[in-house]
């Protein structure tokens, strides 16, 4: 296994073999590290970790020779702590995130991304707010010590956490500032607005803003939409605006050869595109026309 480079995908998690299968999905990518759902991301139903092969595949990871302090957990789209002012959404979204730390913590793992969360026209400071005193009530009850890393967003409709400035905001107010990181999405910021092609001067803007202390994890995704669009619309690597070359750039930098990588890039007539995908950036070379070999 390429111990160099922190990089993998996002791997699905069915029966019947649940976490077994998507230690071996990864493998079967070439993959360094990956990332995974402990659950469908569109709902609450989970079944209980006890039921999902966790010891069988701690035993392959261990084989294989993961990191598990660098496997990534996201957490289901549907948790909203943005609005407090929906009280009843509130509640359900920090009781959904509490059980979700808690089942990373049954995997053994201890990094959970996160989007921060919509204010849904309640504005931006009430919106950061909310997200606080629910991290702050929760870090404080739910019995872990798993991360939380904060997604970059790309601005759509009342996201919050699209920019660096809302990111900290949103650390700075955290209690237990242990537990807080960030996600770096290079989809979401260049749609937000960033120059991603100039990767050191992204990372200078976010140590200075942030720290580069607080990144856990980055998502390596091209962008099917030009820089500032605010879509969040993700293209296989280098089809699309971001590029080839920069997200090898973002890859090989030394300053985030310790950040794990993770491809959330679309699947091409049904297949999954990692191993390729992976492939290329393991070797800083893209193939012209590679999916049309899929």
């Amino acid at each position: 296994m390429n111990k160099e480079i922190l990089i993998g995908s996002h791997v699905s998690m069915s029966g019947p073999e649940y976490y077994l299968g998507s230690v071996k999905e990864a493998i079967s990518y070439g993959s360094t590290t990956f990332m995974f759902y402990t659950g469908a991301p569109q709902n609450s139903f989970r079944k209980p970790t006890s039921e999902l092969r966790i010891a069988e595949a701690r035993e392959l990871i261990k084989q294989s020779g993961f990191d598990e302090s660098k496997i990534i957990v996201h957490a289901p789209y549907i948790i909203n702590i943005g609005n407090s002012q929906n009280s009843e959404l509130y509640e359900i979204s920090k009781r959904n995130l509490a059980q979700e730390l808690r089942r990373v913590k049954d995997f053994g793992l201890s990094i959970l991304v996160l989007h921060p969360g919509s204010h849904v026209k309640t504005g931006i400071e009430n919106g950061l707010n909310s997200i606080i005193n629910a991290l702050n009530e929760i870090f404080e009850n739910d019995g872990t010590d798993v991360k939380i890393a904060l997604e970059t967003m790309a601005g759509k409709g009342s996201e919050l956490g699209a920019n660096f400035n809302e990111i900290k905001s949103i650390i700075d107010g955290v209690n237990k500032k242990e537990r807080i990181g960030v996600c770096l999405d290079t989809c979401h910021i260049s749609d937000e607005g960033v120059d991603v092609s100039k990767v050191d001067d992204v990372l200078d803007e976010f140590d200075k803003i942030i720290g580069l202390d607080k990144l856990l994890c980055i998502h390596i995704n091209d962008s099917k939409n030009p820089r500032e669009s605010h879509k969040d619309r993700h293209e296989n690597i280098g089809y699309g605006y971001v590029g080839f070359e920069t997200i090898n750039n973002f890859v090989h930098n030394p300053r985030l050869s310790n950040i794990p990588k993770i491809l959330e890039t679309p699947y091409v007539n049904g297949k999954a595109p990692y191993k390729k995908e992976i492939e290329m950036l393991k070797n800083s070379t893209f193939i012209e026309n590679w999916r049309d070999n899929l």
